[in-house]
């Protein structure tokens, strides 16, 4: 582990994770490729059961906007869902070693990076509207459609019959 990296796991916290393709390489360019990752991700959430509140595949890279895991550490769902992607591609190495891991503390800030993670595709030009790019959590959020990954939000929780607690709001595509 590379010294002067601190990470603040095991606080009940959301994280904002950002990791790359080696080299940032478009190895997730492909929709193939995409399909795969959300395909992990799912897979290692219902593992390590973990809330997915938005995420972004890029081409050559991934944000996510999760909780911590009920069933392990985050590092270690990390791990698996890179490693689970990585051994079904043909590109060695396919990730770069390490992650960027940001706690977000406010819903505020939760917010912001939400609003990033689906921006990114507009502001990289690869679509003109967050709602066309497939490979995010946006559509779930200005919709409800239900997706690959499962997305924790007021949608999902009026299917299962939840009530939120009073005060609590979960964010739509906007904020």
């Amino acid at each position: 582990m590379p010294r002067g990296l601190i990470r603040f796991q095991q606080a009940g916290e959301f994280h904002f994770l950002t990791f790359s393709c080696y080299h940032r390489l478009p190895y997730l360019g492909t929709v193939e490729a995409r399909d795969l990752f959300e395909s992990a991700l799912e897979k290692i959430r219902r593992r390590y059961t973990f809330v997915v509140s938005g995420y972004v595949v890029m081409p050559e890279h991934v944000h996510l906007l999760l909780s911590e895991p009920k069933n392990g550490i985050l590092s270690r769902a990390v791990q698996a869902l890179k490693l689970s992607v990585a051994v079904r591609r043909n590109e060695r190495p396919f990730w770069q070693a390490r992650y960027f891991d940001f706690n977000v503390h406010t819903h505020e800030k939760h917010v912001e990076k939400l609003r990033y993670m689906h921006r990114n595709p507009v502001v990289r030009g690869l679509v003109a509207k967050p709602e066309d790019w497939d490979w995010s959590s946006y559509r779930h959020y200005a919709t409800g459609v239900i997706g690959r990954v499962e997305i924790e939000s007021d949608w999902t929780a009026a299917r299962r019959g939840w009530q939120l607690p009073e005060g609590f709001r979960l964010p739509g595509p906007d904020g």
